[in-house]
Parts: structure tokens; C-alpha cells; sequence
């Protein structure tokens, strides 16, 4: 029996997919016993876990090659904003190191303090362990995305973000690749739209690291961000 908060029905979880197959049926299980709708955007996967995400109860959406997880979030947007009756999308990572709590914690706090996008932060609680070099990239790339966008945040390339729905009808992500995530501040910072934090745990685990949490990549991350 399902255990769905009716609360939770007008929210949309948009998850970009790419060869996670051994997790994402786990994730699509889990995330839907408080969220019901879940649109997976598979991104050119190789492996069958767009397959999974469906048995575990997903809208899969399939692109035939791989765009990258800007592309994939633009097309789960493209999805939700279809449904008349979605009014919140959450950009809900596929590898398990998002929590459904956090997401719940934010939709509170959209609603308590009438906020249309809600960022989740690493460095608002001692949750999240990242390792110190790795902190200091993100630091950084947080530094350049505030002093470029006119944003004011501690965690600009946090994937697990609550939007409302006259933001999302709103958005264009044009950047496929890690910079997605800073165009994506720019563009709701340029809206004028009330926006806050809520701290969120993030799960760096062995598996997560190895498809993609590395350091090396929250370099790429600023790399890109600086030359986009």
C-alpha cells in the first residue's frame, strides 16, 4: 500500500539517467513511496536502466544518444510542465545520493515561506563530508557563480533543487554539460524570483564517486563554469 503523502501529488521529480542500472530501480522505488510522479530522462544509457526506472514505476523518457545532464534536465522540465497538475519539479540525482527527506524539508519551507525555487545546500549543516580540496573547488565555483549571476547562495552546483511551476515554465537550459547548473542560477537570478536554501545530506559513497562525485570532476565543474 502506498504510503504517498497527498500533498505530494502536484510535484514532478525530473532524474537524469545515464548507465545507473545496478541503483536506479532502488531510487525510483524509494523516491515514489512520498512522490509519486517521477519522470526519468535516460540520456543515451547503454545499459538497461531505463528498463529498471520503468519497473519501478518511472515515466521513462529516452534520448538516442547521450546530450549530457543539461540536456536530460531540459527534457524532464519539457515533461513535467506538460501535466496540468504539476506545480513543484525537483531535480532529483539517479545514483542515491539524494534523500527524499531533504526534498520534503524543502517543499516545507517553499510553502511555509511562499519561496518559488529552493536550492539545496551542502554547507548549511555538517551532513555532507566532502573532502577538504573538495570543498574548496566548490567554494570557489560558488564564489564566481554569486559574483556572475547576482545570486546569493552557499551552494550554487547542488543537484537536488525544488522549482515552482511559473519558474520551470520559464527556464531554457542551453548548456548540456556540468555548466548547466550555473546557467540555471543565472537564468532564476535574472527572474527575480524569491528563492532560499535548506541544507541537505548528500551520500558520497564508493559507487556515487565512482560515477562522477570525484574531485576531478568538481574541477571540471569550474573549469567549464569559467569558460562557458
Amino acid at each position: 500500500m502506498s504510503t504517498t503523502d497527498p500533498a505530494t501529488d502536484d510535484v514532478w521529480l525530473v532524474v537524469p539517467l545515464f548507465n545507473e542500472e545496478t541503483v536506479i530501480g532502488d531510487v525510483v522505488r524509494d523516491a515514489r513511496r512520498t512522490f509519486p510522479n517521477v519522470v526519468v530522462v535516460d540520456d543515451g544509457s547503454s545499459d538497461r536502466g531505463a528498463d529498471a526506472a520503468e519497473a519501478a514505476g518511472a515515466v521513462v523518457v529516452r534520448h538516442p544518444v547521450n546530450l549530457g545532464q543539461g540536456a536530460a534536465l531540459q527534457t524532464g522540465f519539457e515533461y513535467a510542465r506538460s501535466v496540468p497538475s504539476m506545480q513543484w519539479v525537483v531535480t532529483f540525482d539517479s545514483d542515491g545520493q539524494h534523500q527524499v527527506s531533504d526534498v520534503l524539508e524543502m517543499l516545507a519551507k517553499a510553502r511555509a515561506e511562499d519561496l518559488q525555487v529552493v536550492f539545496g545546500s551542502r554547507f548549511l549543516d555538517d551532513r555532507t563530508t566532502p573532502s577538504l580540496l573538495k570543498k574548496l573547488v566548490l567554494r570557489t565555483a560558488v564564489g564566481y557563480t554569486n559574483m556572475t549571476t547576482g545570486t546569493r547562495l552557499t551552494d550554487a552546483h547542488n543537484g537536488l533543487r525544488l522549482i515552482r511551476r511559473d519558474v520551470v515554465e520559464r527556464i531554457d537550459i542551453t548548456q548540456n554539460r556540468m555548466a548547466h547548473a550555473s546557467e540555471l542560477v543565472e537564468q532564476i537570478g535574472k527572474m527575480d524570483v524569491r528563492y532560499g536554501e535548506s541544507p541537505v545530506h548528500i551520500l558520497y559513497t564508493d559507487y556515487s564517486t565512482s560515477k562522477g562525485q570525484s574531485l576531478w570532476n568538481s574541477v571540471n565543474i569550474l573549469v567549464e563554469l569559467i569558460l562557458r
